[in-house]
């Protein structure tokens, strides 16, 4: 069995307003303990993170921890977003519709797409093994879409507030056999991811 870690990132600094270098926030920075601690004893084999600072700082203790390198997957990136992309209305016609996008954005379609790419190399070259992902609200649920189609917008606004969150999907082969929520950290959603 192989089972994949994922892990949205702690709640970043939302004053800063380049998406790629947002760093976390002091809570985000504590909170990214809380990480550390649920997977202390998990043995993992692999670490991987969207190139996003505020991804990889939640996971870089528990990687260390673990003696491991987090390599960075550009493909593992949030969604990219346009002019008005990041409100509740544009949630909804995006569930609504997978191929739409405002200018300048990213459908959900195409950030299934890569994020699922770089999901199945994992499962490919890393069968059997313990992986961790970090990764963000956005791409966390079109993942979790590809193998429960049934998860919809109120599933991602469920999900909005949850910094850290993470999830384990588990794996025979490349079909998803289980998936368990380990931690929850409830923080209040402020239009970015």
């Amino acid at each position: 069995m192989t089972s994949i870690y994922l892990v949205r990132h702690a709640k970043p600094n939302h004053c800063w307003e380049d998406d790629r270098t947002r760093p976390l926030s002091e809570e985000g920075v504590a909170d990214s303990e809380q990480v550390v601690k649920k997977l202390q004893d998990i043995s993992f084999d692999y670490a991987v993170s969207s190139p996003y600072l505020r991804s990889v700082d939640t996971i870089k203790e528990c990687a260390k921890n673990h003696n491991l390198e987090i390599h960075m997957d550009e493909r593992l990136r949030e969604r990219e977003k346009g002019a008005e992309g990041n409100n509740f209305i544009m949630f909804r016609k995006r569930w609504g519709d997978f191929d739409y996008h405002e200018k300048g954005g990213e459908s959900l379609r195409m950030v299934q797409d890569r994020n699922m790419e770089a999901i199945m190399e994992l499962l490919e070259y890393h069968e059997g093994e313990n992986i961790l992902v970090g990764t963000h609200g956005t791409a966390l649920s079109t993942i979790l879409n590809y193998f429960n189609p049934t998860f919809l917008c109120d599933d991602f606004l469920r999900i909005i507030d949850f910094m850290p969150y993470i999830i384990r999907l588990d794996f025979n082969e490349k079909q998803c056999i289980g998936k368990e929520e380990l931690l929850i950290i409830e923080k209040e959603y402020k239009g970015k991811h």
